[in-house]
């Protein structure tokens, strides 16, 4: 999102990197150790600013609340990772299948067969 886009809009946007790390953690109610390895687990790739700082975004925010409810149930942290992933991709290819049902049911076409 470019610089001269107005601060209200970037605020609206769940992808803006709005938190630092600190304020990440303690909206997370965690600490900056487990938002450094869910990012090296891969779960989320934050932002950097300028000085090379982690900004969140609260999308991010919200998958990493996701691996602490999972962790702090006794997951170790990669499986948290990993299910978080997966959970977000199920519910992405499932999104993409009632769009293909929405476009597809109506016209009466029917789906390929899978082989």
């Amino acid at each position: 999102m470019p610089a001269d886009t107005p601060l209200s809009d970037r605020l609206d946007d769940d992808d803006y990197p709005a938190y630092t790390m600190g304020r990440a953690a303690e909206m997370l109610g965690t600490t900056p150790g487990f938002l450094r390895a869910i990012g090296e687990a891969r779960l989320i790739t934050p932002l950097r600013s300028e000085g090379g700082h982690r900004r969140y975004s609260r999308y991010q925010l919200r998958i990493a609340a996701r691996a602490r409810e999972l962790v702090d149930r006794g997951t170790p942290i990669e499986a948290a990772c990993r299910i978080v992933i997966l959970e977000d991709q199920l519910e992405e290819a499932q999104r993409i299948n009632a769009e293909y049902r929405a476009a597809h049911g109506a016209s009466g076409g029917s789906a390929p067969a899978s082989s």
